[in-house]
């Protein structure tokens, strides 16, 4: 891996607030002094949006696609936006015909971490915000960070989601020959039933070795994302961001790139 430590955060279970946790994810990284670059991978714009950057996602080409198809044409102030928290790689309504323009080049599932050596050299920390689906996009953030961070509802329905995501991230580790590592499991929009604690019992047997942090359902997070910008950067206080910091010194400790075994 170059020099940024990289990270993903994934769930293909769609509606577990995956987008909100990247972004404050990233605004606390910011906010501990880490310059952030974001990448929103999904086609379907949603962080791109949450950021307060929705006019390029309509933007005319080179955009995003245009970088990962090859990297090395596109100047870095064409797909890379400024916001007050971080830089963005946002993406783009061409984002959609991705999956099918990726498989006709060379390692399609190696497009992002070309892009990210080609781009990162001035960041701390990369976070890349996946589709809520499986597939080649999915393949290229795990691939390019090996660090994958999990958004999940406390409710049973994300057993079954875990074991997907967790079979399917061993198969790729095994035929691309790296090591995916799960930084955090962040349990989302928790609410005070007695189903939510019986998942979070789950969530800490099934998974001890890998940090569990616990998102309480705030209206202050929806209006940060409503405004542009992660709870870090808003208005309104909440309770949450100490989790979020809490999630981001962690990372950010386990992923120092200059901690290098000697």
């Amino acid at each position: 891996m170059a020099g940024s430590a990289r990270l993903c955060v994934t769930n293909q279970k769609g509606g577990v607030g995956k987008t909100t946790v990247a972004i404050n994810l990233a605004g606390a990284l910011n906010d501990l002094g880490r310059d952030v670059l974001f990448v929103d991978l999904d086609p379907q714009g949603n962080a791109t949006e949450g950021l307060g950057l929705l006019e390029a996602y309509d933007a005319e080409p080179p955009a995003l696609l245009d970088a990962l198809v090859d990297p090395t044409a596109v100047p870095r102030d064409e797909i890379i936006y400024s916001h007050a928290e971080m830089d963005v790689i946002t993406s783009n309504v061409d984002m959609n015909a991705a999956e099918s323009a990726l498989m006709q080049e060379s390692d399609p599932e190696a497009r992002l971490d070309a892009l990210l050596e080609h781009v990162e050299t001035d960041y701390d920390v990369v976070v890349v915000d996946c589709p809520p689906h499986l597939g080649l996009l999915t393949d290229n953030a795990l691939y390019a960070t090996e660090n994958l961070v999990i958004p999940a509802l406390a409710e049973p329905t994300s057993k079954r989601s875990l074991e997907l995501l967790f079979d399917y991230v061993g198969a790729l580790e095994l035929e691309h020959d790296v090591q995916i590592e799960p930084r955090a499991l962040v349990a989302n929009r928790i609410e005070n039933t007695r189903a939510a604690t019986d998942m979070l019992e789950w969530f800490e047997d099934a998974l001890p070795d890998v940090p569990l942090y616990r998102i309480r359902k705030r209206v202050a997070l929806q209006r940060a994302f409503a405004a542009g910008t992660s709870i870090f950067a808003a208005e309104e206080e909440t309770d949450m961001q100490s989790v979020f910091t809490s999630m981001a010194e962690t990372i950010d400790e386990r992923l120092d790139p200059t901690e290098v075994p000697a």
